[in-house]
This record gives C-alpha cells, structure tokens and sequence, in this order.
C-alpha cells in the first residue's frame, strides 16, 4: 500500500493505492482519492494525517517524537570508528599477537585495549595520549570504559619493552616487543606471498617537546626544520602492495647513509627472506652501501636513486650519453591520465643506469626557472647585496669585479640538463621500464610519512622514556596498517573513496539511547560522506535504526 500522485488535467490528486498480483501480472486498487496535493500541502492537512498515522506505527513515532525533541536522551556515543576498525584489528590478527604476548604478564588492566584505543584515537583526531583519554568519553569503544592515562603510558612502554634476553641491536637500538609483533604479523600472511621481491624503504625525523628519551633524543639532521629541538630518525619498509611490513627507530644524530645496510640485515633475519629488491631515494646511498651491496652473499639487489649533480659520472656520463630514449608512458590526454614518461639504459664499465624524463617536469622546471630569473633581473637593478642569503637565487649568481654579484650564465646553462630528469642505478635483472616504473612506487612511501605526520600527527613526542617513545611511534605503524587494509579492500570492491570523508563519515555515524514513554531506546543516525564505503568494504553489519532495550 502506498501514496500515489495521479495528474488529472492541470491539477495533481493525492491516491491511496494498493498493489495485488492476480497471476502473472500486477493489479494496483485505488482504496481512495484524498484530494489535490496543492491544496492538502496548503492547509496542513496532509501532514496532519501523516502525524495521526504515526500513533499506531511505534517505529516512526518515536523517529518523529526525537525529531521533535520530545524524548529523553540519556547518552550519546559515536560508534562508527569501532564499528569498521574493530573488525579489522581482529581481522588483522593484531588483537591476537598482543594477547598472546601478555598471557604471562600480570597487568591488572586490558593492555591490549589500552593499545587499540591509542591506534583508533591515531586514525580519527591524533594527538597525544592524554588527548586520547578524553576523546574516548563519546565513543563505543568495549572494553576501554576503565582505562585511565597512567594505563595508556604503561602500555606504551609494553610495546617499546626491551626482550629479554637482549637480542641484537640496530644502530643503538635494542630488540623490543614491538619487534615480536611485527614479525607474527608479518608471518600471518606469509602464506599471501611466498617471498617479499620489493622492499621500499625511507626515514623521516619527528622532533620532540623537551628532551626526549635517554638515548632516542638526539639533535641532528631535522627534515621537520627544526633543528633547535631533540629528535629521532623513523624508518619504514613497505612490500611491493603497499603493506607496513616494520619501522624502525634510531637516535636523531642517525645519518640516513648509515641506515639502509642495516635495514637490509634486519629484514632477513628478522622475516627469514633470502632474496630482496631494496628501492630507496638517493639520500640513503653512499659508495660503502653499494660495495657492501655487492660484496654480500649472496649480493644484495638494488634500485637506487643517485645524486645527478654530486656524482661526476653521472653528470657527465651518464647524462650525456647519446643513448635513444624509449616512450614508456605517452603525454597525458586527460588530467587523470599517468604522468609521461620516457627511459634510456646506460652502463658505465658495469655500472647501470636508468635514465628517467618527465616532459611536463621539463616544462615546468624550465618555466619556473625563467620566472626567477626575470625577478632576478628586476631584482639586479635594485641592488645585490639582499639575493645572496636566497638559496633560489644563489645558483644562478657569480662574484664579478669589486664585490658585485650577476647573472652567472654556464650555471644557467647546466642547469637546463636536469630539467625534467632523474637518474636510477640498479643491479637487478629489470628491464630499464619496471626499474623506472619501480622507483616511482617509492612515493607511496614518501606517503605514509606525510601521512603520519599530517592525519597520524605522530610529531611532535612529549614522552620522556626510551620504551614510551617506541610504543609512541609504533601504535602510528598499527594505526597505518590498518588504513591500509581497509584502503585496499575498497580498491578491491572497486569502490570509490577519499580517505578524509570515510574519516568523517564514520566519526559522524552515532548512537542515541533515549527514553521514551517510559521504555528505552537506541536510535542509530544514517551514514553519511563516505563512511557506507569502508562498511561494505569490511563487511560489517549495521545496527538497526532502531532497537528497544531493556532498562
């Protein structure tokens, strides 16, 4: 039974019709025409009948009567970040490794819970723990009602624990419990892939409020351009899908040089791999890496990204071989189309090389460079003394007579070399398109730690001891993990997404328990943005819009 409209002429009328099947085929009975819409909408009645019926439907009653404002909330809690990430950290196995790591640990509180709550607060406001308590109060999180701060600082220092006996250091850093997580869940879905191929890997420094821990807090190379405070060195290793396979942490006087051979030794014996692909950006390499690369047994495979400036081969050399470059991806023919991409193979001796070109980069390098060249100019004929201290303006200036500065001509000329350009060098068996096509997946890297630093707000730490500041650290790697699980299953439902409006939709999806004549009930809100994505994409069950529950 149903309303229906019927145009009669220029007037619309208002039926009541109900639908029976007779055989095969659908007969529809008008029970009664109520009058013309126009006229029913003018005088209130329609609404007025509409209210009436509600009396005897309990559901939209009490729909209505909320609405309304006529029933007594009791409590409001949002429920949609449980409801997706729950599933996915049983799903995920991580609920489980904690567990199985505290069975002989005698904390008088849920320590596994304290870490969920401090990976959910990661995903949806970030912050600190002590933010993390407070958030908790308006969200359906079981198991986590109890908890206080001191109990999320204690299960920090749970996951930065050292392992007794003491296993073997990277670089200063002992073996901890976040370590034996990592590898169970690397080993849960081993059977996914037999062996890692590809191993992206980068580091990043993330500062501190104070001093930091005893030996983490360190003052070095700051990439946050902060180097008046303490910091750390992060590490993360990614597989070829994308997935967080560990992280690693080091003090922040750490050069990123020194980092990559250990990493590589540490993954093999950590994950028992034989044979892996590292890929990393050219900051990481230096001539001992790549002898140690080739010189262990069996050698180590590489795709590497190499210093075009610094390195007087591959300035010279490499960039002017003569070599025929070869289209890989054409120009782009629409705005979401790949960016181009052309490839050309060099070798040295037994070096090789991967040249790279980005027409559009080539386009773009050289349009902003006539831009500061024209401001430079303009800014010539004003005085020189104010360009030295811009390091945009430096490159193109040399000393000339008594302590003038202009325009320095040949620079400007070998910088048009670069335009557009970057140079790879491999001893994989790839051919010159999947090295290049490789390298540029490193950016998904380069991704995670934007993301860790922008949607996590790992940074900055205000925990003072070595064990806090790991638990820290890694419960931003679990949080991580699972936006990348729910991210590649939506890919795989060929679901359509952005990961700040499934953050929103989810945040906003609530639960109300309300008092109404003199019964209780819980009223669920509709999903909103892209939060039905993540649902269907982890295939949860929705609560019902509406439920009674007993007092």
């Amino acid at each position: 039974m149903f309303f229906r409209v019927k145009s009669v002429g220029s007037h619309r009328y208002l039926q009541i019709v109900h639908s029976t099947r007779q055989g095969q085929k659908v007969r529809q009975q008008v029970f009664g025409t109520l009058g013309r819409l126009d006229k029913l909408k003018a005088s209130g009645q329609l609404e007025a009948l509409i209210r009436s019926g509600l009396r005897h439907c309990e559901k939209f009653a009490l729909i209505d009567a909320h609405a309304a404002g006529e029933t007594e909330p009791v409590r409001v809690l949002r429920i949609g970040p449980e409801l997706v990430f729950g599933r996915l950290w049983q799903e995920s196995g991580i609920h489980e490794v904690v567990g199985s790591l505290l069975v002989t640990r005698g904390y008088e509180f849920d320590v596994e819970r304290a870490v969920y709550l401090t990976v959910l607060h990661r995903l949806f406001a970030s912050g600190s723990d002590r933010a993390a308590e407070r958030w908790r109060e308006n969200y359906l999180i079981p198991g986590t009602e109890a908890l206080n701060l001191h109990h999320l600082y204690r299960a920090m220092a749970f996951l930065g624990a050292e392992v007794k006996p003491k296993g073997p250091q990277s670089l200063g850093t002992p073996r901890c419990l976040k370590d034996l997580i990592e590898e169970e869940l690397f080993e849960r879905r081993r059977d996914l892939f037999t062996e890692v191929d590809l191993v992206f890997f980068d580091t990043t420094s993330l500062y501190f409020e104070g001093r930091g821990g005893k030996s983490i807090g360190k003052r070095g190379h700051s990439k946050d351009h902060r180097p008046d405070l303490c910091q750390m060195v992060v590490g993360m290793a990614l597989d070829v899908e994308g997935r967080p396979i560990c992280c690693e942490m080091w003090p922040g006087n750490t050069a990123d040089v020194k980092t990559l051979l250990v990493v590589v030794k540490r993954l093999k014996e950590r994950f028992r791999l034989r044979e892996i692909t590292v890929v990393a950006d050219r900051g990481m390499v230096s001539q001992a890496t790549l002898q140690a690369f080739e010189q262990s047994d069996p050698p180590v495979r590489y795709i590497l990204g190499v210093r075009m400036r610094r390195q007087k081969e591959v300035s010279t050399a490499v960039l002017g071989s003569r070599a025929r470059w070869f289209e890989s991806v054409p120009e782009r023919s629409n705005a979401k189309d790949p960016a181009p991409l052309k490839v050309k193979e060099v070798w040295i001796k037994e070096r090789r090389y991967i040249v790279c070109l980005n027409e559009e980069e080539r386009r773009k390098d050289a349009h902003d460079r006539e831009a500061i060249l024209a401001h430079l100019k303009e800014q010539l004929r004003r005085g020189d003394k104010s360009l030295v201290g811009n390091k945009g303006y430096r490159r193109y200036l040399k000393l000339q007579g008594s302590g003038h500065f202009t325009i320095d001509e040949k620079q400007l000329k070998a910088e048009q070399r670069y335009d557009g350009i970057w140079v790879l060098r491999t001893n994989t068996d790839y051919n010159k398109e999947t090295v290049a096509h490789v390298y540029k997946s490193l950016w998904v890297v380069e991704d995670i730690f934007r993301t860790t630093k922008s949607i996590l707000e790992t940074r900055p730490i205000y925990h003072k001891r070595d064990e806090t500041i790991r638990g820290h650290v890694f419960c931003s790697f679990l949080a991580l993990l699972l936006k990348q699980q729910l991210e590649s299953r939506m890919k795989q439902a060929a679901l359509q997404w952005e990961w700040k409006e499934v953050i929103r939709g989810l945040d906003a999806l609530q639960q109300v328990e309300a008092n109404f004549q003199g019964r209780c009930f819980l009223l669920r809100s509709q999903l909103t943005a892209h939060a039905s994505q993540a649902v269907r994409a982890t295939g949860v069950a929705l609560p019902p819009t509406l439920r009674e529950i007993p007092r």
